[in-house]
């Protein structure tokens, strides 16, 4: 894709050199991307179905620290946790605009590595980059992605539409992101004391990808999609699982009760969040940037998943009255609060 071993200044291509040199690598694949990069705006058509547009930013020193995040990493999950937004309305991506503003440490040769993590995860999904902006930054890397899909009026899965006695099920495992981001916090602190010891990560693959590297989980839409299954409501596990949970729950003005006991949780995970002497539960209800879908369904659809080792069931949804409880391994019952990310809190 990008060929480089050299450093070329962005001041020596300007704005719209760095746009015309990224946009030879970008190919449109959709029949519905009719006019992409190269005029005043991109041109859609999309025909009898609905549009589906979610944005998210990714700002350095907020939402990654390039101390350990590779830029090509970075490109990738910034696609990713856009197109996990279009899958948790039960749409299908077809676009993308990116707007990126950097300051002049940066070289085109890094431009093009976070640009290729981008394309690599756009092939991935047969996602189209159809056009965005390109600015200078006196404040570090800033990375804002628009994602565009669309989806027939009658499969668009709202958050607002859980019932009560719906079963509420998670795909995936939920805890690893924010424990591998404990990892790599750990092994930063350990090079600024002495940047002569190696980072200690080995046996840590698969938390370090769900930090660094996350999956939109298209294969779980379309797995629903085969089993003739439309999750009655869904949200993408951004915040953290309580955070989503009651998401859900708000705005269907309903309850839950969620059995701490069935919460996915994945070995290395759970083996990591010890070493670091966390409940491996409240990483999951609070960790975060899992990416995996959080929907309900109805009880007469149980039998359609029940078999799936990628789906858990998780807990039930109740009358309003009856609160938000986790229900803990013992059988006592807790309130469910969310203390999940949040990007306008103090930390």
């Amino acid at each position: 894709m990008f060929q480089n071993n050299s450093r070329t200044e962005l001041s020596e291509l300007g704005e719209f050199g760095l746009i015309k040199h990224l946009s030879q690598f970008i190919r449109l694949k959709n029949e519905s991307s009719v006019k992409g990069i190269g005029d005043d705006a991109a041109v859609i058509d999309c025909k009898e179905k609905m549009t589906i547009v979610s944005t998210d930013m990714l700002v350095e020193g907020v939402h990654f620290d390039l101390s350990y995040v590779p830029l090509k990493h970075l490109g990738y999950k910034a696609v990713s946790v856009n197109l996990s937004d279009i899958y948790a309305m039960n749409a299908v991506p077809e676009q993308i605009t990116v707007s990126i503003a950097l300051s002049n440490r940066f070289s085109m040769e890094a431009v093009e590595e976070l640009y290729s993590g981008m394309i690599l995860a756009c092939d991935k999904h047969d996602v189209d980059i159809i056009g965005g902006d390109t600015t200078s930054s006196t404040s570090g890397l800033i990375i804002s992605i628009t994602a565009i899909g669309t989806a027939g009026k009658n499969d668009i899965v709202y958050r607002n539409t859980a019932k009560e006695t719906n079963l509420i099920c998670v795909s995936g495992d939920l805890g690893g992101a924010y424990v591998g981001l404990q990892l790599l916090e750990r092994e930063k602190q350990v090079f600024k004391e002495n940047p002569k010891i190696q980072p200690e990560l080995e046996g840590n693959d698969y938390i370090l990808e769900r930090q660094l590297k996350p999956e939109a989980r298209r294969d779980i839409q379309e797995l629903l999609k085969t089993l003739q299954l439309k999750p009655t409501s869904m949200i993408d596990v951004s915040d953290g699982l309580a955070s989503d949970l009651l998401h859900i729950c708000t705005q269907s003005d309903v309850g839950c009760n969620l059995y701490e006991d069935k919460i996915p949780i994945d070995p290395n995970m759970y083996r990591n969040a010890r070493e670091f002497n966390l409940d491996p539960t409240v990483c999951a209800l609070s960790g975060g940037e899992d990416y995996e879908l959080l929907f309900t369904i109805a009880q007469a659809d149980y039998e359609k998943i029940k078999n799936n080792p990628d789906i858990t069931v998780i807990g039930h949804i109740t009358n309003k009255n009856s609160g938000y409880n986790l229900i803990s391994k013992s059988g006592t019952q807790h309130p469910l609060t969310a203390q999940g990310w949040d990007a306008l809190l103090k930390k």
